[in-house]
């Protein structure tokens, strides 16, 4: 089951400032749309999504991990804290 929606007092400042100002919700939606179906992108996910099934059938325990792209081509699990949190740093 998926988490409760946060209060508006608990969203961060960009969730916050999304909440508030719909037209620029819209144009970040297109901005991402745009961005996930680039074939790099959708290469990226399908690569993440099979690592994560694959560590499944293996027993590995997945809750709170990202399958994070390494620098160096690889593929590893760390929390989704820290992937997440990078922004895009190292180019992965």
């Amino acid at each position: 089951m998926a988490p409760r929606p946060k209060s508006y007092a608990q969203k961060g400042e960009s969730a916050r400032y999304y909440a508030d100002n719909p037209a620029a919700r819209r144009v970040k939606a297109r901005t991402d749309k745009r961005i996930n179906k680039r074939p790099e992108q959708v290469q990226k996910r399908v690569e993440a999504n099979a690592a994560r099934r694959a560590a499944k059938r293996a027993g590995v325990k997945l809750t709170g991990r990202d399958a994070s792209h390494q620098p160096n081509g690889t593929i590893r699990f760390e929390s989704s804290k820290k992937n997440r949190g990078r922004r895009g740093e190292g180019n992965r």
